[in-house]
Protein backbone atom coordinates (compact mmCIF):
# COMPACT_ATOMS: atom_id res chain seq x y z
CA UNK A 1 0.00 0.00 0.00
CA UNK A 2 1.80 3.70 -1.12
CA UNK A 3 2.18 5.98 1.98
CA UNK A 4 -0.41 8.52 0.89
CA UNK A 5 -3.18 5.92 1.07
CA UNK A 6 -1.13 4.87 4.27
CA UNK A 7 -2.19 8.58 5.67
CA UNK A 8 -5.62 8.83 4.06
CA UNK A 9 -6.79 6.10 6.35
CA UNK A 10 -5.14 7.03 9.33
CA UNK A 11 -6.52 10.09 9.30
CA UNK A 12 -10.05 9.26 8.83
CA UNK A 13 -9.50 6.38 11.37
CA UNK A 14 -8.19 8.78 13.87
CA UNK A 15 -11.33 11.38 12.84
CA UNK A 16 -14.16 8.51 13.41
CA UNK A 17 -12.52 8.00 16.84
CA UNK A 18 -12.66 11.16 17.81
CA UNK A 19 -15.88 12.42 16.65
CA UNK A 20 -17.30 8.34 18.07
CA UNK A 21 -15.91 8.80 21.44
CA UNK A 22 -17.29 12.43 21.87
CA UNK A 23 -20.78 11.33 20.84
CA UNK A 24 -21.05 8.82 23.08
CA UNK A 25 -19.99 11.10 26.31
CA UNK A 26 -22.57 13.73 24.45
CA UNK A 27 -24.92 10.87 24.42
CA UNK A 28 -24.19 10.04 27.75
CA UNK A 29 -24.62 13.66 29.35
CA UNK A 30 -27.61 13.90 28.02
CA UNK A 31 -28.57 11.06 29.60
CA UNK A 32 -27.29 11.78 32.64
CA UNK A 33 -25.28 8.98 33.54
CA UNK A 34 -22.54 8.52 36.03
CA UNK A 35 -18.94 8.52 34.57
CA UNK A 36 -20.54 9.54 31.35
CA UNK A 37 -16.63 9.25 29.63
CA UNK A 38 -16.59 5.70 29.75
CA UNK A 39 -18.99 5.73 27.79
CA UNK A 40 -16.53 7.73 24.93
CA UNK A 41 -13.81 5.01 26.35
CA UNK A 42 -15.83 2.13 25.19
CA UNK A 43 -16.60 3.53 21.81
CA UNK A 44 -13.01 4.19 21.28
CA UNK A 45 -12.10 0.59 22.09
CA UNK A 46 -14.57 -0.82 20.00
CA UNK A 47 -14.07 1.25 16.71
CA UNK A 48 -10.34 0.26 16.41
CA UNK A 49 -11.95 -3.32 15.25
CA UNK A 50 -13.04 -3.52 11.52
CA UNK A 51 -16.87 -4.09 11.05
CA UNK A 52 -17.28 -7.96 11.64
CA UNK A 53 -15.17 -7.72 15.26
CA UNK A 54 -16.85 -5.02 16.43
CA UNK A 55 -20.42 -7.23 16.16
CA UNK A 56 -18.43 -9.71 17.39
CA UNK A 57 -17.20 -7.79 20.45
CA UNK A 58 -20.24 -5.80 21.14
CA UNK A 59 -22.10 -8.68 22.13
CA UNK A 60 -18.85 -9.95 24.13
CA UNK A 61 -19.32 -6.50 25.99
CA UNK A 62 -22.26 -7.20 26.97
CA UNK A 63 -22.40 -10.95 27.80
CA UNK A 64 -18.83 -10.51 30.11
CA UNK A 65 -20.66 -7.30 31.48
CA UNK A 66 -23.12 -9.42 33.38
CA UNK A 67 -20.60 -11.74 34.11
CA UNK A 68 -18.37 -8.38 35.33
CA UNK A 69 -21.20 -7.48 37.42
CA UNK A 70 -21.91 -10.40 39.53
CA UNK A 71 -17.83 -10.57 40.11
CA UNK A 72 -17.76 -6.90 41.27
CA UNK A 73 -20.79 -8.11 43.82
CA UNK A 74 -19.42 -11.14 44.48
CA UNK A 75 -15.68 -9.45 45.39
CA UNK A 76 -16.42 -5.84 46.78
CA UNK A 77 -19.48 -6.94 49.19
CA UNK A 78 -17.94 -9.78 51.01
CA UNK A 79 -13.97 -8.93 51.11
CA UNK A 80 -12.78 -6.06 53.47
CA UNK A 81 -10.17 -4.96 52.01
CA UNK A 82 -10.57 -2.69 48.36
CA UNK A 83 -7.53 -3.50 46.60
CA UNK A 84 -7.17 -7.12 47.66
CA UNK A 85 -10.74 -7.14 46.27
CA UNK A 86 -9.93 -5.33 43.26
CA UNK A 87 -6.78 -7.58 42.55
CA UNK A 88 -8.84 -11.03 42.93
CA UNK A 89 -11.94 -9.30 40.58
CA UNK A 90 -9.45 -8.46 37.69
CA UNK A 91 -7.84 -11.74 38.06
CA UNK A 92 -11.13 -13.33 37.53
CA UNK A 93 -11.92 -11.64 34.53
CA UNK A 94 -8.81 -11.40 32.47
CA UNK A 95 -8.70 -15.34 33.28
CA UNK A 96 -12.34 -15.82 32.19
CA UNK A 97 -11.48 -13.86 29.28
CA UNK A 98 -8.75 -15.52 28.19
CA UNK A 99 -10.29 -18.88 28.27
CA UNK A 100 -13.17 -17.63 26.04
CA UNK A 101 -10.89 -15.91 23.53
CA UNK A 102 -12.13 -12.78 24.79
CA UNK A 103 -9.02 -10.91 25.79
CA UNK A 104 -10.52 -7.52 23.95
CA UNK A 105 -13.11 -7.32 26.87
CA UNK A 106 -11.14 -7.25 29.65
CA UNK A 107 -10.30 -3.61 29.69
CA UNK A 108 -13.86 -2.50 29.51
CA UNK A 109 -14.63 -4.91 31.99
CA UNK A 110 -12.12 -3.51 34.25
CA UNK A 111 -13.21 0.40 34.10
CA UNK A 112 -16.94 -1.14 34.93
CA UNK A 113 -15.40 -2.89 38.12
CA UNK A 114 -13.34 0.35 39.01
CA UNK A 115 -17.21 2.42 38.74
CA UNK A 116 -18.65 -0.80 41.08
CA UNK A 117 -15.49 -0.40 43.58
CA UNK A 118 -15.73 3.56 43.69
CA UNK A 119 -19.67 3.85 44.50
CA UNK A 120 -20.27 0.44 46.36
CA UNK A 121 -23.82 0.31 44.47
CA UNK A 122 -24.98 -2.59 43.42
CA UNK A 123 -28.78 -1.39 42.85
CA UNK A 124 -30.65 -1.77 39.86
CA UNK A 125 -30.22 1.76 38.64
CA UNK A 126 -26.47 1.61 39.04
CA UNK A 127 -26.24 -1.49 37.05
CA UNK A 128 -28.51 -0.12 34.78
CA UNK A 129 -26.47 3.46 34.12
CA UNK A 130 -22.86 1.21 33.75
CA UNK A 131 -24.92 -1.09 30.93
CA UNK A 132 -26.44 2.28 29.15
CA UNK A 133 -22.53 3.44 29.36
CA UNK A 134 -21.89 -0.01 27.42
CA UNK A 135 -24.55 0.18 25.10
CA UNK A 136 -24.08 3.75 24.22
CA UNK A 137 -20.30 3.15 23.46
CA UNK A 138 -21.04 0.15 21.33
CA UNK A 139 -23.96 1.19 19.48
CA UNK A 140 -22.20 4.41 18.39
CA UNK A 141 -19.15 1.67 17.48
CA UNK A 142 -21.28 -0.17 15.08
CA UNK A 143 -23.08 3.16 13.78
CA UNK A 144 -19.94 4.61 12.90
CA UNK A 145 -17.95 1.20 11.38
CA UNK A 146 -20.57 1.12 9.17
CA UNK A 147 -18.92 3.87 7.38
CA UNK A 148 -16.10 2.50 5.44
CA UNK A 149 -14.36 2.36 2.32
CA UNK A 150 -15.55 -0.82 1.18
CA UNK A 151 -15.24 0.64 -2.90
CA UNK A 152 -12.18 2.16 -2.43
CA UNK A 153 -10.77 -0.65 -0.81
CA UNK A 154 -11.87 -3.19 -3.37
CA UNK A 155 -10.48 -0.93 -6.32
CA UNK A 156 -7.34 -0.77 -4.45
CA UNK A 157 -7.22 -4.56 -4.04
CA UNK A 158 -7.98 -4.52 -7.54
CA UNK A 159 -4.88 -2.59 -8.54
CA UNK A 160 -2.58 -4.49 -6.37
CA UNK A 161 -3.84 -7.67 -8.13
CA UNK A 162 -3.23 -6.30 -11.78
CA UNK A 163 0.15 -5.52 -10.11
CA UNK A 164 1.35 -8.82 -8.74
CA UNK A 165 0.57 -9.86 -12.45
CA UNK A 166 2.59 -7.46 -13.80
CA UNK A 167 5.10 -8.27 -11.79
CA UNK A 168 5.28 -11.93 -11.97
CA UNK A 169 5.20 -11.73 -16.31
CA UNK A 170 8.16 -9.73 -15.45
CA UNK A 171 10.23 -11.96 -13.48
CA UNK A 172 9.16 -14.60 -15.85
CA UNK A 173 10.64 -13.14 -18.67
CA UNK A 174 13.93 -12.22 -17.06
CA UNK A 175 14.24 -16.00 -16.47
CA UNK A 176 13.40 -16.93 -19.96
CA UNK A 177 16.05 -14.00 -20.95
CA UNK A 178 18.20 -16.38 -18.79
CA UNK A 179 17.66 -19.03 -20.63
CA UNK A 180 18.43 -17.62 -23.73
CA UNK A 181 21.40 -16.45 -22.30
CA UNK A 182 20.18 -12.70 -22.70
CA UNK A 183 19.93 -11.88 -18.70
CA UNK A 184 18.84 -8.24 -17.97
CA UNK A 185 20.83 -5.91 -15.92
CA UNK A 186 18.16 -6.27 -13.56
CA UNK A 187 18.70 -8.06 -9.84
CA UNK A 188 16.10 -10.78 -10.54
CA UNK A 189 16.61 -12.43 -6.91
CA UNK A 190 15.49 -8.89 -5.48
CA UNK A 191 12.46 -8.97 -7.53
CA UNK A 192 11.37 -11.90 -6.42
CA UNK A 193 11.89 -10.84 -2.86
CA UNK A 194 10.21 -7.64 -3.08
CA UNK A 195 7.16 -8.96 -4.66
CA UNK A 196 6.76 -11.88 -1.55
CA UNK A 197 6.96 -9.10 0.28
CA UNK A 198 4.47 -6.78 -1.42
CA UNK A 199 1.95 -10.16 -1.54
CA UNK A 200 2.41 -10.22 2.41
CA UNK A 201 1.14 -6.70 2.39
CA UNK A 202 -1.67 -7.20 -0.29
CA UNK A 203 -2.64 -10.36 2.47
CA UNK A 204 -3.43 -7.81 4.78
CA UNK A 205 -5.15 -5.54 2.69
CA UNK A 206 -7.72 -8.55 1.19
CA UNK A 207 -8.19 -9.84 4.89
CA UNK A 208 -9.26 -6.13 5.80
CA UNK A 209 -11.43 -6.06 3.18
CA UNK A 210 -12.76 -8.86 4.48
CA UNK A 211 -13.55 -7.62 8.18
CA UNK A 212 -15.18 -4.40 6.56
CA UNK A 213 -17.52 -5.74 4.17
CA UNK A 214 -21.07 -7.70 4.49
CA UNK A 215 -20.85 -9.26 1.04
CA UNK A 216 -20.68 -12.65 0.08
CA UNK A 217 -17.32 -14.12 -0.93
CA UNK A 218 -14.63 -11.80 0.24
CA UNK A 219 -12.93 -14.78 0.60
CA UNK A 220 -11.91 -14.67 -2.93
CA UNK A 221 -9.30 -11.67 -2.54
CA UNK A 222 -7.41 -13.22 0.00
CA UNK A 223 -7.35 -17.16 -1.50
CA UNK A 224 -6.32 -15.21 -4.47
CA UNK A 225 -3.10 -13.49 -2.87
CA UNK A 226 -2.29 -16.86 -1.27
CA UNK A 227 -2.29 -18.48 -4.63
CA UNK A 228 -0.12 -16.01 -5.99
CA UNK A 229 2.18 -16.25 -3.04
CA UNK A 230 2.52 -19.63 -3.11
CA UNK A 231 3.19 -19.50 -6.78
CA UNK A 232 5.87 -16.87 -6.47
CA UNK A 233 7.70 -19.66 -4.01
CA UNK A 234 7.75 -21.73 -6.83
CA UNK A 235 9.20 -18.81 -9.18
CA UNK A 236 11.75 -18.89 -5.74
CA UNK A 237 12.72 -22.48 -6.21
CA UNK A 238 12.90 -22.10 -10.03
CA UNK A 239 15.31 -19.46 -9.88
CA UNK A 240 17.30 -21.33 -7.90
CA UNK A 241 17.47 -24.38 -9.89
CA UNK A 242 18.54 -21.65 -13.06
CA UNK A 243 21.47 -20.26 -11.10
CA UNK A 244 22.76 -23.66 -10.36
CA UNK A 245 23.28 -24.18 -14.73
CA UNK A 246 26.87 -24.18 -15.48
CA UNK A 247 26.33 -24.56 -19.47
CA UNK A 248 22.90 -24.02 -21.42
CA UNK A 249 21.69 -27.31 -22.85
CA UNK A 250 19.79 -26.96 -25.94
CA UNK A 251 16.51 -27.32 -24.98
CA UNK A 252 17.32 -24.40 -22.27
CA UNK A 253 15.83 -22.00 -25.65
CA UNK A 254 12.47 -24.65 -26.08
CA UNK A 255 12.02 -24.33 -22.17
CA UNK A 256 12.64 -20.10 -22.59
CA UNK A 257 10.14 -20.53 -25.27
CA UNK A 258 7.42 -21.61 -23.06
CA UNK A 259 7.57 -19.79 -20.05
CA UNK A 260 7.14 -16.67 -22.76
CA UNK A 261 4.17 -18.23 -24.01
CA UNK A 262 3.10 -19.26 -20.35
CA UNK A 263 3.70 -15.77 -19.13
CA UNK A 264 0.86 -14.12 -21.07
CA UNK A 265 -1.76 -15.92 -19.31
CA UNK A 266 -0.69 -15.16 -15.58
CA UNK A 267 -3.74 -13.57 -15.43
CA UNK A 268 -6.73 -13.25 -13.10
CA UNK A 269 -9.13 -15.33 -15.68
CA UNK A 270 -7.30 -17.74 -16.48
CA UNK A 271 -7.27 -21.56 -16.12
CA UNK A 272 -4.81 -23.05 -17.26
CA UNK A 273 -5.11 -26.14 -18.50
CA UNK A 274 -3.75 -25.42 -22.01
CA UNK A 275 -1.15 -24.24 -20.56
CA UNK A 276 -0.18 -27.56 -18.27
CA UNK A 277 -1.21 -29.45 -21.64
CA UNK A 278 1.73 -27.75 -23.88
CA UNK A 279 4.15 -28.41 -20.45
CA UNK A 280 3.10 -32.17 -20.63
CA UNK A 281 4.16 -32.21 -24.11
CA UNK A 282 7.61 -30.68 -23.76
CA UNK A 283 8.08 -33.51 -21.07
CA UNK A 284 7.55 -35.86 -23.31
CA UNK A 285 9.28 -34.40 -26.21
CA UNK A 286 12.69 -34.34 -23.81
CA UNK A 287 11.96 -37.98 -23.14
CA UNK A 288 12.46 -38.36 -27.01
CA UNK A 289 15.97 -36.36 -27.07
CA UNK A 290 18.98 -38.16 -27.67
CA UNK A 291 21.02 -39.13 -24.03
CA UNK A 292 23.34 -36.59 -22.32
CA UNK A 293 26.77 -37.54 -22.81
CA UNK A 294 28.97 -35.71 -20.61
CA UNK A 295 28.38 -35.64 -16.99
CA UNK A 296 27.91 -31.60 -17.22
CA UNK A 297 25.20 -31.98 -19.89
CA UNK A 298 23.38 -34.54 -18.01
CA UNK A 299 23.83 -32.49 -14.48
CA UNK A 300 22.21 -29.42 -16.78
CA UNK A 301 19.60 -31.47 -18.56
CA UNK A 302 18.22 -32.71 -14.61
CA UNK A 303 17.89 -28.95 -13.85
CA UNK A 304 16.52 -28.18 -16.70
CA UNK A 305 13.72 -31.11 -15.88
CA UNK A 306 13.50 -29.67 -12.36
CA UNK A 307 12.69 -26.12 -13.82
CA UNK A 308 10.08 -27.63 -16.08
CA UNK A 309 8.71 -29.29 -12.52
CA UNK A 310 8.78 -25.72 -10.86
CA UNK A 311 6.56 -24.36 -13.55
CA UNK A 312 4.07 -27.19 -13.54
CA UNK A 313 3.86 -26.93 -9.39
CA UNK A 314 3.43 -22.74 -10.77
CA UNK A 315 1.21 -23.26 -12.95
CA UNK A 316 -0.82 -26.59 -10.56
CA UNK A 317 -1.55 -23.34 -7.54
CA UNK A 318 -3.47 -21.74 -9.99
CA UNK A 319 -5.49 -24.56 -11.25
CA UNK A 320 -6.46 -25.82 -7.33
CA UNK A 321 -7.36 -22.02 -6.92
CA UNK A 322 -9.77 -21.88 -9.47
CA UNK A 323 -11.35 -25.55 -8.57
CA UNK A 324 -11.84 -24.24 -5.43
CA UNK A 325 -14.47 -21.73 -6.42
CA UNK A 326 -17.72 -22.54 -6.28
CA UNK A 327 -19.96 -21.58 -8.41
CA UNK A 328 -21.25 -18.36 -7.22
CA UNK A 329 -17.65 -17.22 -6.91
CA UNK A 330 -17.27 -17.63 -10.02
CA UNK A 331 -20.43 -16.08 -11.29
CA UNK A 332 -19.49 -13.25 -9.25
CA UNK A 333 -16.01 -12.78 -10.40
CA UNK A 334 -15.79 -14.09 -13.44
CA UNK A 335 -18.29 -13.21 -15.27
CA UNK A 336 -17.59 -11.66 -18.25
CA UNK A 337 -14.75 -13.88 -18.74
CA UNK A 338 -17.64 -16.79 -18.78
CA UNK A 339 -19.43 -14.82 -20.65
CA UNK A 340 -16.93 -14.78 -23.40
CA UNK A 341 -16.22 -18.13 -22.71
CA UNK A 342 -19.64 -19.47 -23.78
CA UNK A 343 -19.47 -16.94 -27.15
CA UNK A 344 -16.62 -19.46 -28.04
CA UNK A 345 -13.96 -16.03 -27.55
CA UNK A 346 -10.53 -17.01 -26.28
CA UNK A 347 -9.93 -16.45 -22.80
CA UNK A 348 -8.23 -14.13 -21.51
Amino acid sequence: MDKKRQRTKFILRAIKLAVGSSIAIYIAQLLHLQFEASAGSIAFLTIVTTKWETVKLSLVRVITFVISVFLAWLMFTHMRSEWVAFGIFVLCVTILCEILGWKAAVSVNVVIGTHFLNTEHFTREFIWNEFMLVLIGITIALLLNLFHGNDSQKKEIIRCMRDTEEKLQSILGELAAYLLENPSDRNVWDDIINLEKQLQEYLHEAYEYQNNTFQSHPVYYIEYFEMRSNQCTAIHNLHYELKRIRSMPGQAKIVAGYILYMKEYVVEMNVPARQLEALQQIFLDMKQEPLPVTREEFESRALLYHILMDLEEFLMFKKRFVEGLDGKTLERYWKKNLEKREKGEKQI
